[in-house]
């Protein structure tokens, strides 16, 4: 029997593997993950991989300190970023060698400068692995740095890949440089595409609803649209277009917000939103018709208006933001897949987007688009993986006439290079050219 199995599973299988073959001399393996996934990894490992001794490193320094001078002890050490670059002193203290070193959603050490980063690179370990669905999320570099960490030099100093690659492919689309970079990175990437390993996986579904904004709604976009143009031109006359980028994307949020809700930062604005009552809408039909619902969106301010309009219908629902604490992360996952009478589960994109197994859910919504695709599709993943016996429907909510079709249209067209480089969906706004960003505005 062949099981096609997640990522975090197929790691274990080989640390597993690892100490069955060494039982007498082995040595422990570390994975770094977010903090919010720590203990997912501990309870895959006691599903899965039920042998292994494990050790999630947590607690106040002088318990973590005394947990990482018994790591010898354990099969499996488990601890986050942000814990890591606290304890670095601490493993350097132990001088200890791992046999495998795995660095969860990878994609935290896409800034080589970061202490994530610089923490990570300084752990011992016979073989590195670096596990992510994003390698690259704005641009070359992140993908760099990644390699940095698991074959240091391979790709050369950060300026001379700059030099070679990422300034012909990106800036000149230079095609024989990107076959080049390619052919060097390639023998390293083992992709899973669905498609390949997941032949029984139900479909899937994507749908591009469109919504009008009503009279109010469209009055203070337009009016903030035209008053944006105004600032962003006399900002880039002042200071030039690189250095306006953060005052160019904070005007962005606001047109996003007004798209979603003009009450997101128009205080006592009364009238209701377009997109809102279609979001409703559709969940109104979607649990008459007996579907389950993960409802992201980027705002956390724009669930909890959803979450009241939830409770108003009587709705029942579970809520993930940034601030929800990792172990009730796990209950609420646990219950909502096996409690039916859980019907949506609103979800921060930031949050949420990665390492949860929501298979409960057969429908997704996007309540707001993301810049970067590949955050939303990680997203759907939630629901859309492995356990999965349901097709599944996946909505996108656009907002016509708005910065939010512009959004769309530039991740279709953003998504061409990466597309041709790893095969995966990305945007790259922060490489825009400035007649790019200016066209936003249109």
């Amino acid at each position: 029997m062949i099981w096609d199995f997640g990522k975090t599973i197929q790691m274990l299988s080989i640390i597993v593997d690892y100490a069955e073959r060494n039982e007498e001399n082995k040595r422990a393996s570390l994975v770094v993950s977010p903090s919010s996934l720590s203990l997912n990894w501990k309870n895959e490992a006691e599903k899965f991989a039920n042998g292994l001794q494990t050790l999630v490193i947590r607690g106040t320094l002088s318990e973590r300190k005394k947990q990482i001078q018994e790591i010898d002890n354990y099969d499996l050490v488990i601890t986050s970023y942000d814990l890591l670059k606290r304890d670095i002193d601490l493993y350097a203290e132990k001088d200890y060698c791992f046999r495998f070193i795995i660095a969860d959603e990878a994609q935290y050490l896409k800034n080589s400068n970061t202490q994530n980063a610089k923490a990570i690179k300084q752990i011992k370990a016979d073989t590195r692995y670096a596990l992510t669905g994003t390698p690259i999320e704005n641009s070359l570099a992140e993908m760099w740095s990644i390699f940095d960490f698991i074959m240091p030099d391979y790709l050369f100093s950060y300026r001379r890949f700059k030099s070679l690659y990422e300034v012909p492919i990106v800036k000149d689309n230079n095609e024989q440089a990107m076959n080049k970079l390619k052919m060097m990175i390639e023998p390293f990437i083992l992709r899973r595409n669905k498609k390949d390993v997941l032949k029984e996986l139900p479909e899937k579904t994507v749908t591009v609803l469109e919504n009008e904004m009503g009279e109010e709604q469209q009055k203070i976009y337009l009016t903030y649209l035209a008053q944006a143009k105004t600032e962003i031109a006399e900002q880039i006359d002042i200071k030039g277009f690189e250095k306006s980028h953060i005052k160019i994307l904070s005007v962005l949020t606001r047109l996003r917000q007004i798209c979603c809700h003009p009450s997101l930062f128009i205080d006592n604005y009364q009238e209701t939103s377009s997109k809102l009552e279609q979001c409703m809408e559709i969940l109104d039909d979607a649990i008459k018709s007996g579907h389950r619902i993960l409802l992201f969106s980027s705002y956390t301010s724009m669930l909890l208006i959803i979450e009241n309009q939830l409770k108003e219908k009587k709705i029942k629902y579970f809520k993930l933001t940034g601030s929800t604490k990792v172990d009730e992360r796990i209950d609420l996952v646990d219950e909502f897949n096996e409690n039916e009478d859980i019907k949506v589960f609103l979800i921060s994109l930031k949050a949420g987007g990665t390492g949860l197994n929501l298979t409960g859910a057969d429908m997704v919504i996007h309540y707001d688009p993301w810049w970067n695709l590949s955050a939303e599709n990680q997203a759907t993943d939630r629901a859309y993986r492995i356990g999965q016996k349901n097709n599944v429907q996946v909505y996108k909510l656009i907002t016509k006439n708005s910065i939010e079709e512009k959004i769309y249209e530039l991740q279709q067209k953003k998504a061409v290079l990466i597309d041709n480089m790893l095969s995966t969906k990305m945007s790259f706004i922060n490489t825009l050219t400035k007649e790019e960003m200016m066209q936003l505005f249109e």
